[in-house]
């Protein structure tokens, strides 16, 4: 779909330029005659909304390393310091700390967007693939950066997170305690762990913008996926990216930032535990140890399994799953507008998610009250984490098989112009 360059150097340096560094072609590819099928609609402007987060993140976050203590009598410290002492620190703090929360809220939105739409199926398979290994380094980066204030959850969340290691122990003696130690740089939670996490922290952002670069390669090569779920059959289905795209991307992302200013200057703290307001005191556990929002799904999973070892393998294999979908998917249609059967359950799924995101911030011993009955979390958790695992490794495979399909357009360009015009077109 990416077809031959039409970019045409305009003058003597452009062409000099061109002959030796292509970058204004690579640019004008890209960005400006890029066919785009002429059908996208508004969930597939968190692309551009996600660079427009990395690059706010990245930004953000260097100009805090530059006022922040790695030390653990000095970490909690340096960040009332940026709050308080450094000129617009209270601001940049809250952009960078709501930030990554935006961030994971667009990638989620993203993700299902690309499950509804079949956007993992061939010829994309490495595009959705590069695209898990980016949530995957987010995820850490994440968990690295909540560590750094050296609050009470910062601190405890460390320790939990880290310690799933040692049930490695249960399959090969001591090894599991051995990486955990590696990790701490020590015995224990301390100022060696710390200056490995910052050190993570503030280099995993970049490795994620190289790995973004590799995926937008790979969407240029088949070209984008559409609602439709059908491939472009000529022209006459596609918009060149500007100014079409360009400015609807734009649209929606002034949107995304004025909901992004609501968050970080009337609610800075919403999404903030009160715990991590009080400095690291390994002598004394909070009563309630939760990760951020956009981890707890995966938390609820984990403690919904009593064994250690299995819980945190339930965990690392709901993420792995999302490596596979493109091949435990049957079916030739992609999108799940022509796919009666399994489209009730992908809303289950996202509802599920939703579900299990709610229980893994509740205290383990809670109760929920579903239709006039009293039932333990931690079963409500067992049973959405079953669903999760059914729906990927039974319902797509299986459904795909059996079910039978809508009658798919004949072409982009007929289901949006209807049929006169699309001939027309042509």
């Amino acid at each position: 779909m990416s077809g031959p360059s039409t970019y045409t150097p305009s003058n003597g340096f452009t062409r000099w330029l061109d002959s030796r560094l292509p970058l204004l072609r690579f640019m004008n590819d890209t960005m400006v005659t890029f066919p785009t099928p002429r059908n996208l609609n508004v969930w597939y402007t968190f692309g551009g909304i996600l660079t427009f987060c990395l690059a706010v993140q990245i930004v953000t976050g260097v100009v805090l390393a530059m006022h922040f203590t790695p030390t653990a009598a000095g970490a909690f410290d340096s960040v009332e310091n940026i709050m308080r002492d450094v000129n617009y620190g209270w601001l940049i703090r809250y952009v960078h700390a709501n930030g990554a929360s935006m961030f994971f809220l667009a990638v989620y939105i993203h993700m299902f967007r690309g499950l509804y739409y079949g956007s993992y199926k061939a010829p994309r398979e490495v595009l959705w693939i590069l695209g898990v290994i980016i949530y995957l380094l987010m995820m850490a980066t994440a968990f690295f950066g909540y560590v750094l204030p050296w609050g009470q959850m910062s601190f405890w969340g460390a320790t939990v997170i880290t310690n799933l290691f040692s049930s490695l122990d249960q399959v090969v003696p001591h090894m599991g305690t051995a990486i955990a130690h590696w990790l701490w740089g020590g015995f224990a939670v301390g100022d060696p762990t710390l200056n490995r996490f910052f050190s993570l922290h503030y280099l995993l952002p970049f490795v994620i913008a190289a790995v973004v670069g590799l995926h937008i390669w790979a969407l240029h090569v088949p070209g984008n996926n559409n609602p439709l779920g059908i491939d472009v059959k000529g022209p006459q289905d596609t918009l060149p990216f500007h100014p079409y795209y360009t400015v609807k991307d734009a649209f929606y992302m002034v949107l995304f930032a004025m909901l992004f200013a609501v968050l970080v200057f009337y609610a800075p703290n919403f999404v903030g535990n009160p715990d991590n307001y009080t400095p690291a005191n390994p002598l004394a556990t909070p009563a309630h140890i939760v990760p951020e929002w956009y981890l707890l799904p995966y938390y609820a999973m984990l403690r919904a399994v009593p064994q250690k070892l299995l819980g945190v393998l339930v965990l690392f294999g709901a993420i792995a799953t999302l490596v596979f979908i493109p091949w435990l998917d049957t079916s030739k249609v992609r999108s799940l507008r022509y796919r009666p059967m399994l489209k009730p359950f992908f809303w289950v799924l996202f509802f599920d998610c939703i579900l299990l995101g709610y229980l893994g911030s509740q205290e383990p011993q809670a109760t929920t009250n579903v239709f006039g009955l009293e039932l333990s979390d931690l079963l409500l958790a067992r049973i959405g984490a079953i669903y999760y695992y059914a729906f990927f490794w039974i319902c797509l495979p299986v459904i795909g098989l059996i079910e039978k399909p809508k009658p798919l357009p004949q072409s982009i360009a007929q289901a949006v112009l209807g049929s006169h015009a699309a001939a027309a077109a042509e």
